[in-house]
């Protein structure tokens, strides 16, 4: 016998255990970053504060210690920078993976958070309260976004059903309510507004992350961290979506339901995001596809790696936001589009290069 016909050896496939060290080791790279980006963020700004200074204050306020900080630098601390980055960890966090859940469950790689109408019905809630004086005074900003976020929603929904619940319907429905909210909006500013108020409505639309608070910070924590379960919950379902509709019926998966369980969920958390923050894109666009490199397409890693990417992203993002110009600030919206036009680009061209 030959060598040439010596039968070869076949590289085997990782183990288990294997598999998981490397997801443990992903999770804790991630957060190890995260928790950096965090304290590094918070010490950059006028005031001469060290990372040592961040861990202190956070140790202090939750009773683990006495920080050596005077009151004013302590609530820099506590009351300004660290709810500003830690919301900005989580709409970053949030925006990633309810644009990985949309592209997946809509089988279409430029689906982003927004292709429901939620950030256009959010927005004309916002101008409503702010320009009209909906609400009377009761309704703040945020309510009034979170409200016309969930009538868009809750139109979408109604149109895609009416129209035959198909995914490209829903897809339709989606740019339906966006254009008839952006109009909406648009046509309250011009009509309504004077021009310092349409500045300020201006600079929400494209995204701010001033006004953060610890109650926004919690909700949106919380919303988060339940929409994530639910959708690592159905990881193996977006799967089988990968293949289509047909298919992942042939699996056993109960389509219309699973697809209006996620739709819910995502729709939820990107209300409560651009009601705290505004309408920031190109987050849930470019951020999944860049962690699908690194992962693969199997949504039990892709979906808390594309959370923690986003996370790490936006904090860096809203840095360089309130800081580039100081003291004037740019919206985060503005710096995500710069930043996320090119390396979608770059994706776009790599996703080209390799087929």
């Amino acid at each position: 016998m030959t060598d040439d016909a010596l039968p070869t050896a076949t590289p085997a496939a990782p183990s288990a255990a294997v598999r998981g060290l490397r997801g443990a080791l992903l999770w804790a790279t991630g957060l190890a970053l995260l928790s950096l980006s965090v304290a590094v963020a918070i010490t950059i700004g006028p005031a001469d504060i060290a990372v040592g200074d961040v861990w202190a204050t956070v140790a202090a306020h939750l009773g683990w210690g006495h920080a050596e900080l005077t009151p004013i630098r302590d609530g820099i601390v506590w009351n300004l920078r660290l709810p500003r980055t830690l919301l900005a960890a989580v709409c970053g966090a949030g925006l990633a993976v309810c644009g990985a859940v949309m592209q997946s469950l809509l089988r279409n790689p430029l689906a982003d958070p927004f292709v429901l109408g939620v950030s256009s019905g959010a927005s004309t809630g916002a101008v409503l309260v702010v320009v009209l004086g909906v609400g009377g005074g009761v309704l703040s900003v945020s309510g009034g976004a979170f409200l016309g976020a969930a009538l868009s929603f809750a139109l979408v929904l109604l149109l895609s059903h009416t129209l035959g619940g198909t995914t490209d319907q829903v897809v339709l429905a989606g740019v339906a309510a966006m254009q008839l909210f952006s109009a909406l909006t648009s046509f309250v500013i011009l009509t309504a507004a004077d021009a310092e108020t349409t500045r300020g409505v201006l600079f929400w639309l494209l995204g701010s992350l001033s006004g953060a608070d610890w109650s926004e910070v919690g909700v949106g924590l919380a919303v988060l961290v339940a929409t994530l379960l639910v959708c690592v919950g159905h990881a193996t379902t977006l799967d089988a979506f990968a293949f289509g509709q047909d298919a992942a019926a042939s699996l056993g998966v109960h389509v219309a339901r699973t697809r209006l369980i996620l739709l819910c969920a995502t729709a939820l958390l990107t209300a409560t995001l651009v009601s705290s923050a505004g309408a920031i894109g190109f987050v849930g666009l470019v951020l999944p596809h860049a962690t699908r490199a690194l992962t693969g397409p199997g949504h039990t890693r892709l979906l808390p790696a594309t959370a923690l990417a986003g996370a790490v992203f936006l904090v860096w993002v809203d840095t360089l936001a309130r800081t580039v110009l100081d003291p004037q600030e740019v919206p985060v919206g503005v710096v995500t589009s710069l930043i996320g036009v090119p390396a979608f680009v770059l994706v776009l061209y790599r996703t080209r290069s390799t087929r």
